[in-house]
């Protein structure tokens, strides 16, 4: 090894330490010549992101930016993981969803990297006889079984109970969870079920099946019912506590009615956010069992967020799923289920379910992602995060037990109200492409052949609803492929150039976009009698729309133009409707369609 004399120089000591204040007065300067003059923190302030929640993302943090002691891996709060060693001895448990009973995917997913089984069965999946057939070629010893099963909980689980005997499976080699989850399927179906059945399950698991669960705490429907991260984190708690409570009074401890729940949280393309949520989940839930008198630490199984994934271009959810998995695995997943890119399109195809349990393999064995405990833990930005969402997560969770509990709460309607508040203002930011949808409403692609899939089991309906990102933009494409079904054609909007390229490519480009995302097809080519179209848009700079704008809209109505937009701000011209960032898309989309009579 050589060493390099010293020779005295330091890279930094020439540099004096900056403080927030001379940033302050950088970030001051570039605001004043954007025509913003503020100063100080509201310089700062206008930086900042606003989530949901009334939490904000601030440009800069610091060592300032101050947040409870995280305590260590493994020790309470179990903010930094729920384990000492975190992952990394292997990973997370690489979980894959199946609906449909077929033993020979399963085998397939086993082979591929796959270690651990979701299987849905009863209503949404396959039938409780086929478990056995499902189950047929698998090691029960060896793979954690995982079963949701709805109101057919107690059949199903029974008769994996069964085949664990039967196969002479010890019983302390028994892993997984039975899936019981009243409330979670309440919140689904708008059905009670009662809980006897599901105490009565618990209670075998505490004292014949140490590594098996019974019941799991499922925050997916107030997930895709539209909620937030807070409130996400709020009903898994409320739900959590709720079965505390049935477990305790029907005779089990309350260390074994702990050791009885698995919490199912979604992970997003959010990476930051979705890694604060996992990390405040166990910090609340530790809090939670601290005052009960049980062991703190939460067992999480993390799914790749259904609400954000596409039907239109589904191959971008392949980049979606990516980042959330990696968000799961750098917030201390126990678990990961990734959905297939097709999965709200049918039934995956083995393409699909290949890339899916690849995503896992490929950020454990190739990105070793897993080999750091808690990569996130030490980020000001990552601890203030969690800090914050745990105290709103926290918050929502003490409004749900004030007006009587989860149950009362889904009941009431409530709960119900809340989320969809929160999904009415996420909306208007979709509808606006504050929240842009790649392949949706960003970069659509008209031409692009429709992934098709086999119908999926109809899941339990009924209770809360299932939201999607893209809801109002695949409404608005459904109306014009039925268009293009009826007449051969999409319809058309002739988009006018004014002047050189450099004047009018950038607005151009975000019409054909705007457009393009209600299944519009804009016409960029020749003249507005030779498009085909029935109405324009103008695009250029608005120097060249003072010069033109009023004669080339006239001139567009006399070929025959029936509305005439101006892609830019609202101003004086003499047009019928202007296109701009932050205009409601999808009220302008729906409503050229309904004047171009595609219904």
């Amino acid at each position: 090894m050589t060493v390099l004399p010293n020779d005295g120089l330091s890279t930094a000591a020439e540099f004096p330490a900056a403080t927030h204040e001379q940033w302050q007065r950088l970030v001051e300067g570039v605001l004043r010549k954007s025509g913003r003059d503020v100063t100080g923190a509201a310089a700062e302030d206008a930086l900042s992101t606003a989530l949901e929640d009334g939490l904000r993302t601030r440009p800069l943090y610091t060592a300032l930016d101050t947040a409870p002691d995280t305590g260590f891996p493994g020790f309470a709060p179990f903010v930094r993981g729920g384990r000492p060693e975190g992952n990394t001895k292997g990973g997370w448990d690489v979980r894959q969803r199946h609906a449909t009973a077929s033993g020979d995917l399963v085998l397939a997913d086993l082979e591929n990297g796959v270690t651990s089984l979701w299987l849905v069965v009863g209503e949404g999946g396959f039938p409780v006889s086929s478990l056995p057939q499902v189950l047929e070629s698998v090691y029960l010893d060896l793979a954690p079984v995982v079963l949701e099963a709805g109101r057919d909980t107690e059949e199903a689980a029974g008769e994996l109970l069964r085949l664990y005997e039967e196969r002479g499976v010890a019983r302390d080699a028994a892993r997984g969870n039975l899936g019981a989850d009243p409330l979670g399927y309440e919140a689904r179906s708008g059905q009670q079920l009662d809980f006897a059945p599901v105490a009565g399950l618990a209670r075998r698991c505490a004292e014949e099946y140490p590594e098996l669960r019974a019941l799991t705490v499922d925050a997916l429907p107030y997930h895709e019912a539209g909620g937030s991260a807070a409130q996400e984190l709020g009903a898994s708690l409320a739900t959590g506590v709720a079965y505390l409570r049935e477990l305790t009074a029907a005779g089990l401890t309350v260390e074994q009615a702990c050791a009885q729940l698995e919490f199912r949280y979604a992970a997003t393309a959010d990476q930051f956010l979705t890694i604060a949520k996992l990390r405040a989940a166990r910090r609340l839930w530790a809090r939670v069992a601290e005052v009960s008198g049980g062991p703190g630490r939460q067992v999480q199984h993390v799914v790749t967020s259904p609400v954000m994934m596409s039907r239109r271009d589904p191959w971008v959810n392949m980049l979606r799923t990516t980042v959330a998995t990696l968000a799961a695995g750098v917030g201390g997943a126990d678990s990961v289920t990734v959905l297939p890119f097709d999965h709200v399109l049918g039934l995956p195809d083995a393409f699909a379910r290949r890339i899916a349990r690849n995503t896992s393999t490929i950020l454990i064995e190739e990105s070793h992602l897993a080999r750091v405990i808690d990569p996130a833990g030490g980020s000001w930005y990552v601890e203030r995060l969690t800090d914050e969402l745990a105290h709103a997560g926290w918050e929502f969770f003490q409004w749900l037990e004030q007006i009587g509990g989860q149950a009362a709460a889904l009941r009431s309607g409530r709960l119900g109200e809340k989320l969809a508040e929160t999904w009415e203002a996420r909306s208007a930011k979709l509808a606006k492409r504050r929240e842009p949808i790649t392949g949706v409403s960003e970069f659509p692609n008209l031409a692009e052949k429709p992934v098709e899939r086999a119908s999926a089991p109809a899941a339990p309906s009924g209770g809360l609803p299932r939201v999607r990102r893209d809801e109002a933009y695949e409404a608005l494409r459904a109306r014009s492929d039925a268009h293009l079904a009826a007449t051969g054609t999409r319809p058309r909007i002739f988009l006018a150039a004014l002047g050189p390229a450099a004047a009018h490519t950038a607005r151009l480009t975000f019409a054909a976009n705007l457009f393009q995302a209600g299944g519009i097809e804009p016409v960029t080519e020749g003249t507005f009698e030779e498009s085909g179209a029935s109405e324009a848009c103008l695009c250029s700079s608005d120097t060249l729309y003072e010069e033109q704008a009023a004669d080339t809209a006239q001139a567009l109505r006399t070929a025959g133009a029936t509305h005439v937009f101006l892609a830019g701000k609202p101003g004086q011209y003499p047009v019928d409707d202007y296109v701009f960032a932050g205009c409601d898309a999808v009220a302008v989309l729906s409503a050229t369609l309904d004047r171009m009579g595609v219904s």
